[in-house]
């Protein structure tokens, strides 16, 4: 099932500024909210629809992705950007706590509130750092895209704890520095009130717990070096510059902690016969004089592969002949460009006598003199002589 625009799921336009796009999330959220829909599948779904709508557009690289590419561009596992994304309901209120805390839906609305508690524990581990490869693309690969298969050297979970760090499961315990919350709090009295800071708790760095005997296969990280190969989807239409965002492919997170990205750059390789204008491509194509004055059928290559193209009688040089649909398919399937075919014309130097003879015969001739040219066929500064006069 296709995926609705996250514009029309949020109800704004595509210009819409930061602060209408949160009023508009706040508004569906209230609205779909767990709390007013107690088992009410249809409105879940829509409550996580929307959160993912706001995930993507709320961010301007995501939203800058989105815009260029639509959902092709956020392939959870190959498209560009990172959407397809599988929130929880919980995980939507820990991403959005400045939606679903302060009083928004507090206590006061839904009696019970999901909104940031004080003292909620941290999410365990620390998270993993994203990686950027480059990866070379042929023009034929994106012309039709393509599927590579990626070896990445990164951090991989350590398979003996899963992830955690320890021996077993029995070997943490509670931290006694902050009571399992992850974070201490320093109250300070001033003449304005009090003041409250809190950060991580020293001792676990966050994790609300501590390791009594770590894992011998990672010492306790967690995570290991190795390599993973990894598949891409490319689709067709990308251009040099352009970036996939793999989500969770990336480093693998610290202790239990969530993966990074693996942010894939596309490198269009430069090709041996075109040139390439968005999804058009340029072909320069040089013809015998007799092909050029008397017509003829030619083989092209093209990047579907070889065609025939017809060429006119009296076909000029610097004629730009155009092939419909021998393109590029535009990156989700906007259309299919077109190829261009640029006219050269070979003038020979060493020519044998009869050869010389014959051009002879037809100097003077009226029919090759250059004024018959057409307005058309005229050079730019023949065209700028005619008009000044010179």
């Amino acid at each position: 099932m296709s995926k609705r625009d996250y514009y029309e799921v949020l109800g704004v336009a595509k210009g819409v500024s930061e602060a209408e796009l949160k009023k508009a999330y706040r508004k569906l959220a209230m609205k779909y909210h767990p709390d007013r829909n107690k088992g009410d599948a249809d409105a879940e779904k829509k409550f996580k629809e929307a959160a993912e709508a706001y995930e993507i557009l709320r961010d301007p690289q995501k939203r800058a992705q989105y815009d260029q590419f639509g959902h092709a561009g956020l392939g959870g596992q190959g498209g560009f950007g990172g959407g397809g994304m599988d929130f929880d309901v919980e995980d939507i209120f820990s991403r959005f706590g400045d939606i679903f805390g302060g009083g928004f839906f507090g206590d006061d609305i839904f009696g019970g509130g999901r909104g940031r508690s004080r003292g909620r524990r941290r999410d365990p581990g620390t998270p993993g750092s994203d990686l950027k490869i480059r990866i070379p693309l042929t023009l034929e690969e994106i012309a039709f895209g393509t599927e590579k298969k990626l070896k990445v050297k990164k951090q991989l979970k350590c398979d003996t704890c899963s992830g955690t760090g320890a021996a077993s499961d029995s070997d943490f315990e509670t931290c006694g520095t902050c009571n399992g919350l992850g974070e201490v709090r320093q109250v300070t009295r001033t003449m304005l009130g009090q003041m409250v800071n809190v950060q991580a708790c020293p001792t676990c760095q966050g994790e609300g717990r501590i390791i009594r005997n770590k894992c011998k296969s990672c010492s306790g990280e967690g995570r290991i070096n190795g390599e993973e190969t990894i598949k891409v989807s490319i689709p067709s239409g990308v251009s040099d510059g352009n970036y996939l965002t793999l989500r969770g492919q990336g480093n693998a997170g610290r202790r239990g902690g969530s993966a990074g990205d693996l942010i894939v750059l596309i490198q269009e390789t430069e090709h041996e016969h075109f040139m390439r204008d968005g999804n058009n491509i340029y072909y320069d194509l040089t013809l015998t004089i007799p092909q050029a004055i008397l017509g003829a059928e030619i083989e092209v290559p093209t990047l579907k592969g070889k065609a025939k193209l017809r060429i006119e009688e009296g076909t000029q040089p610097g004629k730009l002949l155009r092939m419909r649909g021998k393109g590029i398919i535009g990156l989700n399937n906007s259309g299919e460009g077109d190829q261009y075919v640029r006219v050269n014309v070979y003038i020979p130097k060493n020519l044998t006598d009869k050869e010389r003879s014959a051009i002879e015969s037809l100097r003077g001739n009226e029919n090759f003199a250059t004024s018959n040219q057409t307005e058309e066929e005229k050079g730019f500064f023949s065209k700028m002589k005619d008009v000044f006069g010179g």
